[in-house]
């Protein structure tokens, strides 16, 4: 059975999956309104006709109107909600109730969320505030600060390192990619779906290391998986060819999401990024780690890379999330380059 925030997101991807071109909406920030009432209609409709500003409506929290027409839950639904719909940031539109204005600001400031307030002024003009959404005053209560020049210069190092690496390994790329296509039948590259930062889906991009109806197999081989959770991994699969051992032994098929890198779909460093499947079946307290890009490489990889529990490479990608740095970054890379050395992928 699909948790929630799996199969929420999941029909999501599954509707950018049916059109590709279409370009995610990677700047966007996802807003609950609290309060359905005339207020919050015109902020979202305002936000609806403007995306220039930046903000996409996920819908309404109201305590006082039943579920439907755009309201999604109950004000003790945040946490949940939050989570499966990868919420930015709360906007109080009027709260007339000071207790339920002061729960909703404690519950968004445990979940990390930015938290706006539009009075209602009666007409009058306010003497300060932070920001207009059309002639609708918004009065920050909390803002989550994230360190903009660390992410900057994060988004910097990805760039110049795979572009860089491209570049240098041209010549490698076009030989391994001759050697998948005379292994056997089929294209050199394999693009597949995978979920991304706030569950957008994305095609990921490796050189093929299995028979091309890999996929269509996959089913017939649940039985046999090795790891623990939403996850699928066995030993020696029979859908890996002669070449796609060796490719996968090294790391080398990995090397086509350099280009996922450039497009900003990934980072050099970050949580490996699910196929769909698997993430229908996260469960609301693995979606934490798809707050950030995911990575090429991970914390998971570098130092419990063979342990088969979902969950242990959960709380590995959580701690990195909570204890991110470019350091650590620089680590991981310097890490990862040791493992691929030593040929221990699989």
């Amino acid at each position: 059975m699909l948790h929630s925030g799996g199969l929420l997101a999941l029909r999501w991807a599954q509707r950018e999956g049916k059109r590709p071109s279409t370009p995610t909406r990677g700047g966007m920030r996802n807003v609950l309104i609290v309060g359905a009432g005339g207020l919050g209609q015109r902020l979202a409709s305002y936000l609806e006709k403007h995306p220039e500003m930046g903000r996409s409506v996920c819908g309404f929290l109201d305590d006082r109107k039943l579920a439907g027409k755009g309201v999604m839950g109950r004000t003790s639904d945040l946490a949940e909600l939050a989570r499966t719909a990868f919420v930015d940031e709360v906007i109080l539109a009027a709260p007339h109730d000071r207790d339920l204005a002061l729960r909703v600001l404690r519950a968004a400031r445990q979940l990390r969320l930015d938290v706006k307030i539009a009075p209602d002024l009666f007409g009058c003009e306010p003497m300060r505030e932070t920001e207009r959404i059309g002639d609708m005053p918004l009065i920050s209560l909390h803002e989550e600060r994230l360190p903009v020049v660390g992410l900057f210069l994060k988004r910097a190092l990805d760039v110049a390192g795979a572009g860089v690496a491209l570049m240098l390994l041209a010549p490698a790329l076009a030989v391994i990619a001759i050697l998948v296509r005379l292994d056997s039948p089929g294209p050199a590259l394999y693009a597949a779906l995978r979920a991304g930062r706030k569950g957008r889906a994305f095609r990921c991009y490796k050189f093929r290391t299995m028979v091309r109806d890999a996929d269509g197999l996959k089913e017939k081989l649940r039985g046999r998986n090795q790891r623990q959770g939403p996850f699928f991994k066995i030993t020696d699969d029979p859908r890996i060819t002669r070449v796609g051992r060796v490719l996968r032994r090294y790391s080398l098929d990995e090397l086509p999401q350099l280009w996922n890198v450039l497009r900003g779909e990934m980072s050099l460093v970050g949580p490996r990024p699910h196929p769909l499947d698997d993430f229908s079946e996260y469960a609301i307290e693995h979606l934490p780690r798809l707050d950030v890009v995911p990575g090429m490489t991970g914390l998971w990889q570098v130092t419990a890379r063979r342990n088969p529990s979902f969950q242990a490479g959960m709380k590995l990608d959580i701690e990195y999330i909570l204890r991110w740095s470019l350091g650590m970054d620089f680590r991981i890379l310097l890490k990862t380059a040791a493992v691929v050395l030593r040929g221990g992928g699989e």
